[in-house]
């Protein structure tokens, strides 16, 4: 790092993505063997960030959409195994159980010592920012989700997630021709994310923001909304978004020199849901799905497509001027459910850099291979 007057003027950054595995100690899964190889990669660094992908609490409401949602408090302990110092906790697992849930979660990760941002007991906490000081480099943060469940948005006196809502329409181009969704950002959550962006910036060094957004396992599809508000949030100030909920990893984005990741991929992740319903229908049975999204037989825990098993880690340089690197680490979901932090020297790091590159066609960037980062420019 460089250094002014023997203090360093830089701090290095690491980006994380969902985290909250469903099987614990009772069902054989040390806490700390889910992070147990990519925990030295996490230890590293200055700062690091990651998505509360579950609520954590003892009281559950009668919301619940999934019984894995919700995880006792003892499970949070892998938020302080990978060191977070900030998270966000706009998702679509944030209102599962509640409000009372959700304010638990809340609560808790603060008592860890955990910055938060993404969701609160109105709409204003949930659009405050979580922001932290390294070395005299303020690093701003924050947090909105266009996945929501039902109710579970934020409002003025109202528990819930910070939104972005979404409007859907289609382009029917003919009687021979498939449809064209076309989805774009409610105007009013899109005012609330720019204001929010314009009123941080003047806070902090860096501004980072995380979306729980996008289409669920499908690689390499990227809404159009997804795009508008991205470069929306640029405009007004941010220096770098990371994406999730997909749970596969999604292209990457250089926009105006700064760098966009529409979806990281999943960090620890398990889960007990099963094959859906709407598995069974004729478009899923048929193929139209299928092709990308079936699972994976050796990953019984990770129902997410058998792209899920790839991911990354965000890696930026952070100093009082802005973020002046970024690159990504390559990982790989082994049958332990733990992800490891690939080498360049690895076959499997070719691999996810070759899988980059086709998810981001189209997209303006570049990548170089740096030891074992890939370097991301425009």
């Amino acid at each position: 790092m460089a250094k002014a007057g023997g203090k360093s003027t830089e701090i290095s950054f690491i980006g994380t993505s969902d985290c909250g595995p469903t099987h614990g100690p009772k069902d054989g899964f040390p806490i700390e063997r889910y992070t147990e190889l990519v925990r030295p990669t996490l230890a590293s660094v200055d700062l690091r960030f990651g998505n509360c992908e579950r609520q954590y609490s003892d009281r559950k409401g009668t919301v619940g959409l999934a019984a894995h949602a919700c995880q006792p408090t003892s499970m949070a302990k892998i938020f302080t195994d990978c060191g977070f110092d900030a998270m966000t906790i706009a998702n679509n697992h944030m209102y599962a159980f509640g409000p009372d849930a959700l304010l638990d979660t809340r609560a808790l990760l603060q008592s860890k010592g955990i910055a938060v941002t993404g969701a609160g007991k109105n709409l204003a906490e949930a659009c405050q920012p979580a922001i932290v000081e390294r070395n005299g480099i303020k690093v701003g943060f924050l947090g909105f989700c266009s996945v929501i469940p039902h109710g579970g948005e934020a409002g003025p006196d109202k528990v819930g997630i910070a939104p972005l809502r979404i409007k859907a329409k289609y382009d029917l181009r003919g009687p021979h021709s498939p449809p064209c969704v076309i989805t774009e950002p409610d105007s009013k959550d899109l005012k609330v994310i720019v204001d929010s962006v314009r009123a941080l910036r003047p806070q902090v060094d860096v501004l980072m923001m995380a979306f729980h957004w996008g289409v669920d396992w499908v690689p390499r599809v990227i809404a159009d909304y997804q795009v508008t508000v991205a470069h929306a949030c640029i405009d007004a100030g941010a220096d770098l978004i990371m994406g999730h909920h997909p749970h596969v990893p999604k292209g990457i984005e250089v926009y105006k020199g700064k760098s966009i990741f529409y979806c990281m991929g999943a960090l620890c992740m398990t889960s007990w849901l099963g094959p859906m319903d709407a598995w069974r229908e004729p478009a899923w049975m048929h193929g139209s799905m299928r092709n990308y999204t079936d699972l994976d037989p050796d990953y019984p825990f990770m129902p997410y497509g058998k792209d899920s098993t790839k991911s990354l880690l965000v890696k930026a340089i952070l100093s009082k001027e802005g973020v002046k690197r970024v690159s990504f680490l390559p990982l790989m979901i082994d049958k332990l459910y733990r992800p490891e932090v690939l080498h360049h020297a690895d076959t499997r790091f070719d691999d996810v850099v070759r899988y980059m590159e086709w998810a981001s066609d189209g997209l303006a960037h570049k990548f170089a291979v740096d030891g074992d980062e890939v370097v991301v420019t425009g």
